[in-house]
């Protein structure tokens, strides 16, 4: 693991104390039975009972162990060792069928061994890595002949403005940014106050090059769906609709975007 690799690493193990207590976990209501996966992941990736999972970049496992609560086979894989302990607590603690595998993604090659009805990833994942098309290669070996490929994340849109911008979008960034991002330790998102001990380094993407990847790794795109509407306050203005999520008024940008991709027989 390159010192990159390693800084983001320690960022990671010191995230999995905050989240653990942090309120927009909800891991107790989590443990009283509660599924944390979105309407829009569940109605998209559809019915999972006795299918194979892998969850790539799980953290520690609220999601995996969501969808072995709906009926899959589930193994979740996540680079953070302290991640993949509290994940391992937890399927022990509710008594969940679920494997945890603790691997950066460029090595689960070798961390894991066969192919998935479903490799599933989510919110937050790709900004971390440096090389999309390695990414989808690496992800695309676990579909298995006539399984699927499906991601939900944050629209890239949402890394070219200024988060802490208090009334506006505000361009921070090109969007077709290549340059690595090295930011200092701040404050976690979950509250904007606790302050984290690492920094960080990320990466910018394109939906463009997500696609590209996918489709140059050997995958059929079912489709590409965009949305006006985000998982959390990414930024301050933002206001919640009463379903459980948060918009900019207007909807002048997509905030999430999903993708199903499905590897031909």
């Amino acid at each position: 693991m390159d010192e990159r690799l390693k800084t983001n690493l320690a960022h990671w193990n010191d995230s999995v104390a905050i989240h653990e207590r942090s309120a927009m976990y909800r891991l107790e209501e989590f443990k009283q039975g509660r599924i944390s996966l979105r309407a829009i992941e569940r109605e998209e990736v559809g019915d999972v009972r006795g299918k194979s999972l892998l969850h790539l970049q799980c953290h520690f496992g609220l999601d995996t162990l969501s969808w072995a609560r709906l009926g899959a086979n589930v193994t979740g894989l996540d680079f953070s060792d302290k991640a993949i302990d509290l994940a391992r607590q937890l399927a022990a603690e509710l008594k969940l069928d679920a494997r945890f595998v603790c691997a950066p993604i460029e090595d689960a090659a070798r961390a894991l061994d066969g192919q998935y009805d479903i490799v599933f990833t989510s919110y937050g994942a790709l900004c971390w890595l440096p090389s999309i098309p390695e990414w989808a290669k690496v992800s695309v070996n676990f579909v298995k002949p006539g399984g699927i490929f499906y991601i939900a994340e944050f629209h890239p849109l949402t890394q070219c403005f200024d988060n802490d911008n208090p009334r506006e979008l505000k361009s921070r960034v090109s969007y077709f940014e290549t340059r690595m991002q090295e930011w200092p330790p701040g404050p976690d998102y979950t509250d904007r106050v606790t302050l984290h001990q690492s920094g960080t380094h990320e990466w910018m993407y394109t939906t463009g090059g997500v696609v590209s990847a996918l489709i140059d790794a050997g995958l059929q795109i079912e489709f590409l769906h965009e949305f006006p509407r985000c998982t959390f306050k990414i930024f301050p203005f933002m206001k919640p609709d009463g379903d459980g999520w948060w918009r900019i008024d207007g909807d002048p940008i997509p905030l999430l975007f999903s993708i199903r991709a499905r590897k031909p027989r």
